[in-house]
């Protein structure tokens, strides 16, 4: 272990600050513990990425070795054995932690819990921001029974809503919300879009607005609010929002491009992209973002596959590099365009490939099938929500523990000078 390098709590604290700062750096910072000790405090951009999961995610997550990696643990040692074996595997500038992540709080830095914590900060601000406008499970049930003219869209992912779901609700995954919603809706239509607690019912009812629709309103705790309100949710639905006709798809362009030019999104083509993906001094992520079916059907050999609503909420899973470029790519630039835009005010240099990539492939330079390796072992290291243990009451419990913790995040980041949003 005496071959592991180094670094200080305040060095990494003014390496962060460098990145705040745009200073053009990189740094990968992985936590090294187990799911269950990860949970219950790390620091903020860290990843989790334990020993047992190195070998098969590690190129995916943070793909060029020379890049900077900084691992840490609690001090049980974790964080030398994932160093070494990073070393091992090709990574040439890794250091740990000293000290870990007590060394961390000591130095004034915060250390969080949860899960995709940057992601769910991230939706609660956005909230406060823009004033995202939220119904109750009991005046939803009420504007239910009233027959209101109501789309209900559930923006998890078609697995989530196959589980449970709201009532009349059907399946759209978050980055799929703009280019079909629209044909949902008529003039005096409201949209509620909800997810399994907050963040995804916030970040979709919010590109809907921020997308020019007007009647759209996030489900307040999502499903788990509709279960603390002591309502019934349904099980085993598989109603998804179908693609959109040649009219709402072109609304959803423009109101795709609107939002791209005020959030600064901008495109490349493919011969920059390959550039980009060849150069050895800066990393850059390329992501698909189109749904896991189509991915599967046929896709760019080097993209990863990362659907665009659940990209946005879990960036500590997919995008590891703080300072990297990211590069989206799906069939016509909606979602793409929409996910870049909330990457771009969460801090990443977000871009998106020009629409047309898939025709001009071919289908010669695609490849087909999923990642369901590494979603399966992501899934893995990812306690369980508070859904629905044997007994009622402790059931009740987690959820609103889970809600009151989310809600809690901004007071955190109201403390902590190593986090920075830019909202437009």
């Amino acid at each position: 272990m005496a071959d592991v390098r180094t670094v200080s709590a305040t060095e990494l604290m003014e390496r962060h600050r460098g990145l705040l700062r745009g200073d053009g750096t990189e740094l990968a910072l992985v936590d090294a513990r187990e799911p269950t000790e990860f949970t219950q405090r790390h620091l903020l951009y860290a990843a989790n990425l334990p020993l047992s999961h190195v070998g098969l995610e590690v190129a995916a997550r943070i793909p060029r070795r020379s890049a900077p990696v900084v691992v840490c643990d609690a001090g049980g040692g974790e964080a030398a054995a994932v160093a070494l074996e990073l070393t091992v595997l090709g990574y040439t500038d890794t250091t740990v932690l000293d000290g870990g992540i007590d060394a961390w709080a000591a130095a004034g830095g915060e250390l969080y819990s949860g899960i995709n914590v940057p992601s769910k900060l991230f939706g609660e601000l956005v909230e406060a921001h823009f004033g995202t406008p939220h119904v109750s499970s009991t005046e939803l049930a009420g504007w239910l029974a009233e027959g209101r003219d109501l789309a209900v869209v559930d923006s998890r992912t078609r697995r989530e809503f196959n589980r449970m779901s709201i009532p009349t609700g059907r399946s759209c995954p978050g980055g799929e919300l703009v280019r079909r919603v629209g044909d949902l809706i008529g003039e005096g239509t409201t949209v509620v879009v909800n997810c399994a607690g907050r963040t995804r019912s916030i970040m979709g009812a919010q590109s809907l607005r921020s997308a020019g629709l007007e009647r759209v309103v996030a489900l307040k705790d999502g499903t788990m609010g509709w279960e603390l309100a002591g309502l019934q949710l349904e099980h085993g639905r598989d109603e998804q929002v179908p693609e959109p006709d040649a009219e709402g798809r072109e609304q959803a362009l423009v109101a795709a491009a609107a939002v791209a030019e005020r959030c600064g999104v901008r495109t490349i083509d493919r011969a920059q992209l390959d550039g980009w993906l060849a150069d050895v001094t800066r990393t850059t992520y390329f992501m698909d973002v189109r749904t896991p079916e189509e991915f599967a059907a046929g896709h760019l050999p080097e993209a990863t596959g990362a659907p665009g609503g659940q990209l946005v909420q879990a960036t500590d899973e997919y995008l590891v590099t703080r300072g990297a470029r990211v590069v989206l790519a799906d069939h016509d630039g909606i979602g793409a365009t929409m996910s870049a835009s909330w990457l771009i005010q969460m801090g990443w240099d977000a871009w998106v490939l020009e629409p047309g990539w898939l025709a001009s492939a071919g289908g010669q330079d695609l490849v087909a099938g999923g990642n369901d390796a590494a979603e399966a072992a992501l899934r893995s290291r990812q306690p369980p929500l508070p859904y629905d243990p044997e007994d009622a009451e402790v059931a009740r419990a987690a959820m609103q523990g889970y809600l009151d913790w989310e809600i809690a995040l901004p007071d955190q980041y109201a403390r902590d000078d190593l986090v920075e949003f830019r909202f437009c």
